[in-house]
């Protein structure tokens, strides 16, 4: 194969896994949530297979499917992006990052206020949306940094844009991704600028930043890289992998941007892996625990799923997957949930087969590798020979 390209709806999960109860997550599915939206009509995923997959029984079946499907299990210890992320690239962990559901401890605090020159708000488990809401006035008046976490590994900044540079919350990002080691290893620093103020309301903008951690072994995007093949990535892929591994990136400010990006790419004649992450699935419906929203964002894609198609040549394939889920109707929690996710596969070679529930998403990895014809070892099994049809 000449050109893969591996698409990530960010949060797309089809089921809980039988360790949901585990992560804190009872009957939680974001397909099933997302299949009670008179929003929901996705026409080209299921005829590909989507409703053919095991375990999933909110949407037709389709009679001759077009596409190779399979349901996905996750064998690392979490369900946020980064180690989800991780292991479709072929690296399981099978240690959860650490997180702080009490917030950080004051010595990673103190350590942070002293590299940026401002003190800290708020250091609790918190709504993206409603941390800016409940501290932004404060933020004005005092100008210290606004951080949060979540039931994710994650170190939040938020500071507003209109009096904080954006260039300063990136820098105090980076110096706290420094500070983060260790024990303290979260996987992701995330900066997370926005605007406005109590009269008129906060908003969220498109300039966010994540500072990931390196990952522990090297994965497919390296093992591209080093075979000399074009190693592209849309959105926060080259985040998420901390920028190893990638020959080229671009990022998102939106699913739609994310889109048009990966068409400009098909047109181009590249030899080697496209991957693409496209957030709005997680970020804007997920997380604020949007079933309308959630439900047209996998509308729109599936309009869209066509166009990529149509700039396919003969040695093309196309993967669509997910890292986790994050049940749109899950009212417990705003966080990740614990789910099994899909993976579609089409392309003018790719045989309609059914490839049953893999044990891992590293089967990605490996089959990507082979079907690229590049070496790379993982615990995940290729499927490659199952879908091919020679």
């Amino acid at each position: 194969m000449k050109r893969v390209f591996l698409i990530v709806l960010d949060s797309f999960g089809i089921g809980q896994m039988p360790d949901a109860d585990k992560f804190g997550d009872f009957n939680v599915n974001t397909l099933g949530a997302c299949a009670t939206s008179s929003k929901l009509h996705i026409p080209n995923m299921e005829a590909a297979g989507l409703g053919n997959i095991d375990g999933v029984t909110c949407l037709k079946k389709a009679e001759k499917p077009t596409g190779a499907y399979a349901r996905l299990t996750e064998a690392s210890m979490g369900k946020d992006t980064t180690i989800g992320h991780w292991e479709i690239a072929g690296v399981i962990s099978p240690d959860p990052l650490p997180t702080y559901p009490q917030g950080f401890p004051q010595d990673v605090l103190d350590a942070f206020e002293k590299a940026t020159g401002r003190g800290c708000l708020c250091n609790l488990p918190y709504s993206g949306t409603e941390v800016i809401k409940d501290y932004g006035e404060e933020q004005r008046k005092t100008g210290k940094w606004i951080v949060y976490t979540s039931a994710d590994s994650v170190f939040q900044v938020a500071a507003n844009e209109e009096f904080i540079p954006l260039e300063e919350l990136y820098d105090a990002c980076h110096k706290a991704r420094q500070i983060l080691r260790g024990k303290h290893g979260v996987g992701r620093v995330i900066a997370r600028p926005y605007v406005g103020n109590d009269k008129d309301g906060y908003t969220r903008t498109s300039n966010r930043h994540d500072y990931s951690l390196e990952p522990p072994a090297e994965t497919l995007l390296d093992a591209v890289k080093a075979a000399g093949l074009d190693s592209l990535a849309v959105g926060k892929i080259h985040d998420i992998f901390a920028g190893v591994g990638t020959t080229e990136h671009v990022y998102n400010k939106s699913n739609a941007d994310g889109m048009d990006h990966t068409l400009d790419y098909a047109d181009r004649d590249f030899h080697g892996l496209c991957f693409v992450n496209l957030v709005d699935f997680d970020m804007v419906y997920g997380h604020r625990r949007n079933v309308d929203g959630y439900a047209n964002a996998l509308t729109e894609f599936d309009q869209w799923l066509p166009k990529l198609m149509e700039k396919l040549g003969p040695e093309d394939v196309v993967m669509i997957t997910a890292d986790h889920g994050c049940d749109p109707s899950y009212t417990a929690t705003t966080d990740h949930t614990r789910e099994y996710v899909p993976l579609l596969v089409m392309g003018s070679q790719v045989k309609p087969v059914n490839l049953g529930t893999r044990k891992s998403y590293a089967d990605i990895a490996a089959t990507v590798a082979e079907l690229l014809g590049v070496s790379y070892k993982t615990p995940g099994e290729s499927f490659a020979a199952q879908i091919l049809a020679r």
